[in-house]
């Protein structure tokens, strides 16, 4: 089963031992994960040290390390520089991208999104019938915002009227960083994994952002995340825990809906990412998006 290794306490020293992520502390082996089973590496604590034989094995599986300050906010990532192996002929397809279909692309993306945050209010006893009438709404390229209009409606149903949303902010808001952190990891894997760029975006387009593309298809899949940090925070508090870290970390392997199947997230993210490189190189779009879960499968996220 694919996981997500995170590592905040200090003192721990990280290697590679034959197919196995080892994890030690004053020589002491606290345990081993098998790199098949290692979705992506989050580090928290500032008293880690690592093999760079590790960090290679890493890189050459595809598995991203994720370097967060104490808000538990991506500073950096660590990915292969190879990826697929059809990667330059697709980054070459990437770039090459006409506007209509880029646009298109990005209505999807949004449409899909607006969905599952529908599914996730509805989950939870709160009205969804706005978001549903938005979500038939989104034009190409979302040209008239409908993402930020669903987002007015959703926030303060999903998190209560006095909730902002801000990175910067302790309790919940730490606990949301956490979790869109695993799922942008796991974003960043799928991305890399279908040979594409990942600074080369449908929608985010900050210089300075190095995952931009993986930004925008981890999109639809936030509202996930949502649903764990509001169930957590209700259950135990807002704190960034172990076991609040636990949960989240295990929405990779959440099943969901998905071209008449179910298919883990991590899966669901490789087929997404998959499926907009191959629409690059015929030209012709075609996205593996997922679908919300049933209902009862929501709002169990988190307990």
């Amino acid at each position: 089963m694919d996981q997500i290794i995170d590592i905040s306490q200090d003192g721990r020293h990280l290697s590679r031992d034959r197919g196995f992520l080892k994890v030690e502390a004053e020589g002491r082996v606290l345990g081993r994960i098998a790199f098949d089973q290692v979705t992506a590496v989050i580090v928290h604590s500032h008293g880690l040290t690592w093999s760079n034989s590790l960090l290679v094995e890493l890189a050459d599986r595809g598995v991203p390390v994720v370097l967060c300050a104490a808000n538990h906010q991506p500073r950096a990532i660590l990915c292969s520089l190879q990826g697929h192996h059809q990667q330059n002929a697709r980054m070459r397809a990437q770039w090459d991208a006409s506007q209509p279909l880029i646009k298109q692309a990005w209505k999807q993306v949004v449409t899909a999104k607006i969905r599952m945050q529908a599914a996730a209010l509805a989950a939870i006893g709160q009205p969804s019938a706005p978001l549903d009438h938005i979500a038939r709404s989104v034009q190409s390229g979302d040209s008239s915002n409908a993402e930020a209009q669903a987002a007015r409606h959703y926030w303060p149903m999903m998190m209560g009227k006095a909730f902002r949303r801000d990175s910067d902010l302790p309790d919940i808001n730490a606990l949301l960083n956490y979790g869109y952190t695993v799922l942008r990891a796991a974003t960043a894997r799928a991305v890399a994994a279908a040979g594409l760029h990942p600074t080369i975006g449908l929608f985010h387009s900050n210089r300075a952002n190095a995952f931009a593309l993986a930004d925008d298809l981890m999109e639809p899949f936030r509202p996930l995340v949502d649903l764990t940090a509001r169930a957590i925070a209700a259950k135990v508090g807002p704190e960034v825990t172990p076991e609040a870290k636990r949960r989240m970390a295990d929405l990779i392997a959440l099943d969901l809906p998905l071209a008449g199947e179910t298919s883990p997230v991590s899966v669901a993210l490789l087929r997404l990412s998959h499926s907009l490189a191959q629409s690059f190189e015929v030209r012709r779009l075609s996205l593996a998006l997922p679908k919300p879960p049933a209902p009862l499968t929501l709002a169990g996220l988190g307990s």
